[in-house]
């Protein structure tokens, strides 16, 4: 009898179902060049990531479960997330997966998601660091998921997205009710502040201004990959995530200035 498969919550972009000890998942263009990727991780000693086990008789690719808690379909989400604990330990690794990752080569025919930088001096980035991809166990976060947004780019990029979706910088209206729960502004700007602090950003003039680029780069890869078919961005889209990405890339912008006081007090 095959063995029993159990839908995984969360999933807005690809879904994927547990079996056993194992993640099912779809797989695109951009699989194999994610697979190498991880396999790097793994050989450098960082655990923090499912382990690639092949792909299945329906084309799925196989990975290791990690087990933990994700935010999943939480409303709000659970109260760990909002933890500075769990913040730092984010960035923390965060800045580990940036050293480790710079000796990483991709092979000559990769092909990723959403296109990446085309400078010389490109690292690989995680592309959705975020709280809906973490997994954590009794205090810690034992895993970073969902590496199907890795590409080319600058390390900077993975910090301002960091920084948007764990300050959190979502517009007002997203913040009042949903999974995020209610936000002061002046929290999240003491969060901000810890998690440049925590990354040991040095140059700050302009991060802000890097996150609101972000946001918009973020809106503009879904709206082009759904325009190309990719059936996991055209769900995104349905659900008007690229309408709350512009508004709030706009509340962003808007309050940029004492969002950068508070990070070069």
């Amino acid at each position: 009898m095959p063995a029993e498969e159990v839908p995984l919550p969360g999933g807005n972009v690809g879904g994927a179902v547990r079996v056993g000890d194992t993640v099912r998942r779809a797989t695109g263009l951009w699989t194999p060049a994610v697979h190498s990727l991880l396999r790097h991780l793994e050989s450098v000693g960082f655990v923090e990531v499912p382990r690639v086990l092949g792909i299945d008789e329906r084309g799925r690719e196989i990975l290791t479960y990690l087990e933990g808690e994700t935010v999943g379909d939480d409303h709000p989400w659970p109260a760990w997330w909002r933890d500075d604990d769990t913040l730092v330990q984010a960035i923390v690794l965060l800045r580990r997966f940036h050293k480790v990752v710079a000796t990483f080569e991709p092979p000559s025919d990769a092909r990723w998601r959403f296109a990446g930088s085309g400078e010389a001096a490109a690292t690989i980035v995680h592309g959705d660091w975020a709280p809906y991809n973490v997994v954590w166990h009794d205090g810690a976060i034992v895993g970073i998921i969902d590496w199907d947004l890795a590409r080319p780019g600058d390390p900077l990029d993975d910090l301002a997205f960091a920084g948007w979706l764990w300050a959190p910088l979502h517009h007002p209206k997203m913040l009042a009710g949903g999974e995020f729960g209610p936000w002061e502004d002046a929290e999240r700007e003491r969060r901000l502040r810890l998690l440049v602090d925590t990354y040991g950003l040095e140059d700050r003039a302009g991060f802000v201004e890097r996150i609101v680029s972000r946001m918009h780069a973020s809106a503009d890869g879904i709206e082009r990959a759904a325009a190309s078919g990719d059936e996991g961005m055209i769900r995104l889209r349905s659900l008007g995530v690229t309408d709350d990405v512009r508004r709030s890339a706009r509340w962003a912008e808007a309050h940029a200035g004492q969002l950068t006081s508070v990070l070069m007090s």
